[in-house]
Order: structure tokens, then sequence, then C-alpha cells
């Protein structure tokens, strides 16, 4: 079921029993009961207001980092993509991002305005809500290592802006101090050269491009890398590169990317990601941790 409500240019779209199979970048996962867009701030805030009190929420952005169970989402998704996308630039050298604006963009954005130090943004097949909800990285820089506040918002629509210094961050964690979820940040940057930017931007985009499968339905980094190694030379050591559990794959590219050849199911990919687990701890006894978010019900 699906209804439509026009704003300020914009839509508010909710969907009743929408498979997210549809939603995700791995391109599986069952229907989520309800599945809201909101058309700008204020309709987002105005349908917080209206859910039952404990009903269970999903943000989503470009569905990347994400694997929703065959069985679906028994509560409420509120899609960011296309919505709340806004980058602007400001003084003194800083970027206000909406938690729905693109990773790769906001790094194209900066360079464009002259400014460093959000280039490996780029590297990052995500939204800024993402990366803020898990410090997400690439090239080995961080996101929060540029934030100087966020903006988020609660179950009661109400907005707050926060500083870092109110969150507990670390390598692909970030622990809040209460039940808010991120809608924007401002970040740091500094001024720098916009052509020599720009290439950087590119050639961190042909790093990705040619080490890792893009154009194949992954959800980007499966597991995080242990202190002092990396998830990938550990699942390659083991012999697991090109691996299969029904459609899912560990990627001959990159074996810290698991993909779907085009059949796979959210059980496909959840088993595969449990086999390399078992089979890395066994041989070298290290036990993986997922970097992607797991939701939902099974089939």
């Amino acid at each position: 079921m699906r209804s439509n409500v026009e704003t300020a240019g914009h839509y508010t779209m909710l969907l009743i029993d929408e498979p997210m199979s549809r939603h995700t970048t791995w391109r599986v996962g069952g229907p989520a009961r309800y599945y809201f867009q909101p058309a700008d701030e204020a309709d987002l805030s105005d349908f917080l207001k209206s859910l039952p009190a404990g009903e269970p929420i999903l943000w989503l952005g470009l569905g990347s980092n994400l694997l929703v169970r065959d069985g679906g989402f028994r509560g409420t998704v509120i899609a960011m993509r296309g919505r709340l996308d806004d980058i602007e630039t400001l003084e003194p050298n800083r970027l206000r991002v909406g938690a729905g604006a693109p990773t790769a963009l906001v790094a194209r954005h900066a360079a464009r305005a002259g400014l460093c130090g959000a280039a490996f943004l780029a590297g990052i097949p995500g939204t800024m809500g993402g990366a803020l909800a898990m410090n997400a990285g690439a090239f080995g820089s961080e996101t929060w290592e540029r934030v100087i506040n966020v903006q988020t918002i609660d179950r009661g629509g109400v907005i707050h802006r926060r500083t870092p210094l109110e969150y507990k961050v670390a390598y692909r964690e970030v622990k809040a101090p209460r039940e808010e979820w991120f809608i924007g940040c401002e970040l740091q940057l500094e001024p720098g050269d916009t052509d020599a930017e720009r290439q950087e931007v590119q050639r961190l985009l042909k790093k990705r491009n040619e080490s890792q499968p893009v154009g194949q339905p992954s959800a980007g980094s499966t597991f995080r890398n242990p202190p002092g190694d990396h998830a990938a030379r550990l699942i390659e050591e083991c012999g697991l590169k090109g691996f299969r559990l029904g459609g899912a794959q560990v990627s001959e590219k990159h074996a810290n990317f698991i993909i779907n050849t085009g059949t796979a199911t959210a059980a496909d990919v959840e088993g595969l990601m449990r086999h390399v687990q078992q089979v890395v701890e066994a041989r070298t006894g290290i036990r993986l941790q997922p970097e992607v978010h797991i939701v939902g019900e099974p089939a």
C-alpha cells in the first residue's frame, strides 16, 4: 500500500509491507511493516510524534552496511535517501551537511569549495547520517575526526544540537547518551587547492573502484578490521576468497566483501558471515566482528 502527499516540492511517502530488498545494497531483505520517507524536517518531526511509544525504528540511508533478515522488520523504517540532504558551505572552512546527503557528494562539494579533509568520504558507500552513526572511515580517516557538532531528533520530534564531547566515539562505533538520531552535522575542514582536492577525490574513487567489487550487490566492508590487522587479509589467508553459500559469495576482488551473485537470500548472507567467522577463528584465533548492522526476523 502506498500513500504520497506533496509538501513544498517533496513528497511524504508511506508504504506498508514494503520489501527491503528494494532498498538495501545487498538486494535482500523481507518487508518493513511501515516505510516512511519524510518531505522535510518538519514532516519528520510530526511523524515521529505520531508513532506509538516503543515502536521499533530503523533509519535508512543508501541501504549499505545493512542486512535485513528475510522475515522483515516489524517496525517503521525512516528512509532518508533524497531527504535532508542539503550541503552548505559556512565560514570559517565548515560544511553543514544533512543526514541524507551521500558521503561521496559531500567529498565533491568540499573539493569544489576548496576545502580539504573530506576526500576520504568518497570511499564510503552511504549517507552522512550512517557515517555519523558508525564513525565510518576510509583510507585512514574517520568521520568524527571532522565533526564539530551534530543535529539530532528524538522520539518526540524535538531537535537538539550536540557536541562530540557528548558521545563516546571509537572505531566503527558511536555511543550516544540518549535515544536520538542524527539529522545533520557540521564538519571542520581546511582551506586548500580546489584542483588538487578534486584530483584527490578522483584518486580515491579510482582506488575504491579498482580494489572493491563496485557494481556488484554488497553492503561495503562486512567485518571490522581487528587491531593491527585487516579482515580481508585474514579471510584470504584462510582460503575463503570465492567461497559460496547459496547465492552469497566472498568476493574474488576483495575478501572483506560478500556479494549477492543474483539469487542470495538474507539467510545466505548471514550464514556465509558465520562461516567466515568460524573458519577464521579456528585457524587464527581471531573472532571477526561484523561491521554491517543486522536487523529483522528470520523467514
